[in-house]
Parts: C-alpha cells; sequence; structure tokens
C-alpha cells in the first residue's frame, strides 16, 4: 500500500473553517465542527474517490463530525481532505479505529479486502457500524466486520457522479437504495435522510437486480444515446451537432416520463401500428448501419410489449412487429392477447 505523503498524514487539513459550494443560485456552507459536539456518529472514511468524498463533505455539512480519512494514494487524500476534514492516515485500520462508522467507499472489489485488513488490524469494534455504498454488493463484503461483532448495511445513491462537485450537487434528492442488518436499519434511514437523500429497503438477494436497473436507467441510456450520435453522424453531422438536434427531442420525453410514466409516455411507429415505417427503419440498417440493426430490433420488441401495455396497438400488428423483428411470431403473439 502506498503511504500518504507528510504533508497529509495524521494532521488536520490546514485552517479551513469553511467550505463555499455554489449550486443552481444557492450557497451550501459547511462549519467547522471541531470544536462542538454534534450529537452524531463520528465518521471514518476508508476510499477518496468522487462518492466518497462527496459523501464526507455532505455529512460534514449534516453535522457529522468526519475524525479520519484513508485512502491508496496521497493523491487522493490531498484532494479529498478539504472536502472532508479530518485527519489522514496511510493505514486502513488505525483510521477505521478512530470513529463509530466507518464507511467503505472504495470499488466494488476492493470493499471484501478492505474490510478484513481493518479487522485484521483491529480497526472494527463490537458494535461499531460498518458501512459499504456498492449497488451491487450484499453484506457479505462485510462479513469481517460482522465477525468482529459490528453491525453492517450497505447504502446506494441511485445516482451518477461525473465528478465530486457533481455528485455533490446531486447527491441530495437521490435515491438510496439500502440493506442493513435489523440493528441499524433505522441508523441507514438516518443518515441517508441526512445526506438529502430518499431511502428504500432492497432485499440483498434483490441486490444485483436493483443494481443491473441502475446500470440501465444511466449507462446504458448513455451507449443509447452515442448509437443516435453515431446514426446521425453517418449523415453528415458532426457528434457536437448531432446530440445538438436530438437532445430536445430526448429531454421532451424524460420530461414526459417523470410527468407522465413510462406508458403513456410512449409515441412513435410502434405505438401506432405503423408497419411500413419500421418495415423501411430494418432497410435502412441493412443497407448503411448493420451494426445498430440487433440493438433497434431488441429495443423493438420491447417496445411493441409497451403499445400493448397502452393499447394503442393491436394484438394483431403487435404479432407483424415482433415477426419482423425476430421477436416472436405473429400467431403466438395474436393468441396470447385475445
Amino acid at each position: 500500500m502506498k503511504s500518504a505523503s507528510q504533508s497529509a498524514v495524521n494532521r488536520e487539513p490546514d485552517n479551513l473553517s469553511s467550505y463555499t459550494f455554489f449550486k443552481k443560485g444557492y450557497r451550501l456552507m459547511i462549519e467547522s465542527k471541531t470544536t462542538r459536539e454534534t450529537g452524531r456518529d463520528s465518521i471514518a472514511i476508508i476510499g477518496l474517490g468522487k462518492v466518497g468524498t462527496a459523501v464526507g463533505f455532505l455529512l460534514r455539512s449534516a453535522g457529522y463530525k468526519i475524525v479520519a480519512v484513508a485512502g491508496r494514494s496521497t493523491s487522493s487524500i490531498e484532494q479529498a481532505l478539504p472536502y472532508t476534514g479530518g485527519k489522514a492516515f496511510s493505514s486502513l485500520s488505525e483510521a477505521a479505529s478512530q470513529a463509530e462508522c466507518i464507511l467503505v467507499t472504495t470499488g466494488d472489489d476492493a470493499i471484501a479486502p478492505v474490510c478484513e485488513e481493518m479487522v485484521k488490524g483491529g480497526g472494527v469494534k463490537h458494535n461499531s457500524k460498518v458501512v459499504h455504498m456498492s449497488g451491487a454488493g450484499g453484506l457479505d463484503l462485510l462479513d469481517a466486520a460482522r465477525r468482529a461483532g459490528a453491525h453492517v448495511a450497505s447504502i446506494h445513491p441511485l445516482q451518477t457522479f461525473a465528478d465530486v462537485k457533481g455528485a455533490i450537487e446531486s447527491i441530495p434528492g437521490s435515491t438510496f437504495g439500502i440493506t442493513a442488518d435489523d440493528e441499524i436499519k433505522d441508523w441507514s434511514v438516518k443518515i441517508v435522510r441526512d445526506l438529502g437523500g430518499i431511502p428504500f429497503f432492497v432485499p440483498e438477494a434483490d441486490k444485483p437486480l436493483y443494481h443491473a436497473a441502475a446500470c440501465m436507467a444511466s449507462n446504458y441510456l448513455v451507449t443509447m444515446m452515442h448509437t443516435v450520435e453515431g446514426i446521425y453522424t453517418s449523415l453528415g453531422l458532426t457528434g457536437e451537432e448531432a446530440i445538438h438536434a436530438f437532445w430536445p427531442l430526448v429531454s421532451g420525453t424524460i420530461k414526459n416520463i417523470e410527468t407522465k410514466g413510462t406508458i403513456l409516455s410512449l409515441t412513435g411507429p410502434i405505438s401506432r401500428g405503423d408497419v411500413g415505417t419500421i418495415k423501411k427503419h430494418l432497410q435502412a440498417f441493412r443497407e448503411k448501419l448493420p451494426a445498430f440493426l440487433p440493438a433497434y430490433c431488441a429495443m423493438g420488441v420491447l417496445t411493441t410489449d409497451l403499445g400493448l401495455k397502452k393499447k394503442t396497438l393491436s394484438a394483431d400488428r403487435a404479432g407483424i412487429i415482433k415477426k419482423l423483428l425476430g421477436g416472436g411470431r405473429e400467431d403466438e403473439q395474436a393468441g396470447k392477447n385475445r
């Protein structure tokens, strides 16, 4: 493990009594909490990427005392300290031992090894709270802490983070999936609310599906928009021009989903049963952009099902469309909906 530099290890950050962050016309100010009691758990943050740094900032602003931070690199520690405060440690277990609650905000693959290291070094006490922020990972990643007598939880924000300041801005108002030991379920709800989040409980067995849906809502949306960008650039637009062209359509659709829900927001040729238009689409992809054809067909099959739910698409038309898209037989789909 890399050691943190002498300028960062085992010291308070520079005299930072407040840190100002401007967000959408208003100012979020955090004040130094080192001279007064807050009535909240002391926090150690292990892992100082975008999420760990932003969560530390927001908890500090909510009155939690960040007593210790630790990371795998000097640079991550030095970049995080102005946001989080607290003392920096090169030893994960020493950092963990300073706090009542240990937040493990590393990448998913590092959570279990980090937990083991903290426990072996004596950093996890009986009745400590140890929390990771993985969307897909279960509480089994913290089994070492459980064996040491700690209570464990996972809190995961349904949000995407491009950078620290963006994370600070977007975490408040986000929904958090919570999976927790019974003893700290209420506490987990409280810390999510103190972050400005909206809590809901996810059974541990369902975490992979919960996270897969999150990936589809964010990562796959990016991929879909990149595909659309590719189609328009093939017609002569630059990437910037393509995004400018289709973005009003995308933002209008997202606004409709937010206000009307998914089913009522569906429009377009599949929703109307325009078989001729779909045939033209398929022919164009086959002739000019065959690499994009599988994605068009796969999404078209799901869109056909949505059109049936909206009741703007007949069963017969749905069957024809699914046959064209390679997603089912005309007579099979028609029979199911009679």
